[in-house]
C-alpha cells in the first residue's frame, strides 16, 4: 500500500479543498481503479496476492514486541521513536506509563484494522473488497482526522472506514474472548467490558476492540490521549489497574493468538461461500 498512498498524496496536492465534496470526490477517485484492478485479478492466486498486500498484523506484533522491550529496558527516548510505526499519538509528551498505554491500545485497535478485517473482507468478497478496504483504512489513517485541516476533506474516508470495519470489530472482539484463556484472562469479562464500556469510545469500531481487550486483561485503558492536533479525553475502558509492560507483552500474544484463530475462522467462511456458490452453479434452473 505504499504506492496507494504516495499517490494519495500527491493527489491531495492537487485537489485539496475544505469541503466534504472535495474529500468524496478524493476518496471515489482512488478507489475506484483499485475496485477495477481487483475484479482483474483471478482465482486463487489473485486472492492470494490481494490478501497478502492487505495484511499487517505480523508487523503489528513484531512492533509491540520491540516495544515492550524498550520499555522494560528504560529507553524511553528509544521507545518514543519506534511509537509512530504504531500509532499517530504525539510520543514526546508521553511517559513509560503513556507508552505503554498507547502501544497496546494500537495493538489492540490493529488486530482488527490490519489481520481480522482483511482476512474477513476476503473470505467474504474476494480480492475486491480485500482491495478495497486496506485502501480505505490507508486513506483513514491519512485523512480521517478531526483537525482543521481534514475535518472535512477527510470525512468520507472517515465513514467508510467505519463501515468497513463495523463487523470485522465486531467479529475481532468475540475472538478476543474466545482468546482470552490464553493470556490469563476470563471470556466472560472480556464480553461484558464490550458491553458495558465500548459505546463511550468515540470510535464505533476501536472502542469495541480495546473495550474486550481490557476485559480479557484485566487491565483499565483510556485517558488523556494528545495526538499531533488535538487532546482527547478517552473514556475508561474495563475496571482493572492502568497497563504495565507485562501487559503488554501479555496483549501481543493476545493479538498473535487472534490472528491465527482469524485464519481459521476466515477459511472455514471461505469453504462456506465456495460450496454455495458450487451449490447455485449446479441446481437446475426452471
Amino acid at each position: 500500500m505504499a504506492v496507494f498512498g504516495a499517490a494519495a498524496a500527491a493527489l491531495e496536492r492537487i485537489d485539496y479543498r475544505d469541503a466534504r465534496w472535495a474529500g468524496a470526490v478524493h476518496t471515489a477517485i482512488l478507489l475506484a481503479p483499485l475496485a477495477i484492478g481487483g475484479t482483474a485479478m483471478p482465482g486463487a492466486a489473485g486472492l492470494a496476492v490481494a490478501t497478502w498486500v492487505a495484511l499487517g498484523g505480523t508487523s503489528l506484533t513484531r512492533t509491540g514486541s520491540k516495544m515492550g522491550r524498550l520499555l522494560a529496558a528504560g529507553d524511553v527516548a528509544a521507545a518514543r521513536g519506534l511509537l509512530p510505526s504504531l500509532c499517530g499519538r504525539n510520543p514526546e509528551v508521553l511517559d513509560v506509563d503513556g507508552l505503554t498505554r498507547a502501544a497496546l491500545e494500537s495493538v489492540a485497535e490493529n488486530t482488527s484494522d490490519a489481520h481480522v478485517a482483511p482476512l474477513l473482507w476476503a473470505s467474504l468478497a474476494g480480492a475486491p473488497a480485500v482491495l478495497l478496504y486496506r485502501a480505505i483504512n490507508t486513506l483513514d489513517a491519512m485523512i480521517g482526522y478531526r483537525s482543521p485541516r481534514y475535518h472535512r476533506f477527510g470525512w468520507a474516508a472517515a465513514r467508510l472506514d467505519d463501515a468497513a470495519n463495523l463487523l470485522p470489530a465486531r467479529v475481532t472482539a468475540v475472538l478476543v474472548a474466545v482468546c482470552a484463556p490464553v493470556v490469563g484472562g476470563s471470556p466472560r469479562d472480556a464480553i461484558r467490558v464490550w458491553r458495558r464500556d465500548a459505546a463511550r469510545h468515540p470510535s464505533p469500531n476501536a472502542g469495541v476492540v480495546e473495550a474486550a481487550f481490557a476485559g480479557a486483561l484485566g487491565i483499565r485503558l483510556g485517558g488523556p490521549t494528545r495526538y499531533a492536533h488535538t487532546l482527547e479525553i478517552r473514556p475508561r475502558l474495563g475496571d482493572g489497574p492502568p497497563p504495565g509492560v507485562h501487559d503488554l507483552r501479555r496483549a501481543v500474544r493476545l493479538s498473535r493468538t487472534v490472528q491465527l484463530a482469524a485464519v481459521a475462522l476466515s477459511a472455514a467462511v471461505a469453504a462456506v461461500s465456495a460450496a454455495v456458490r458450487s451449490g447455485r452453479r449446479a441446481s437446475p434452473r426452471g
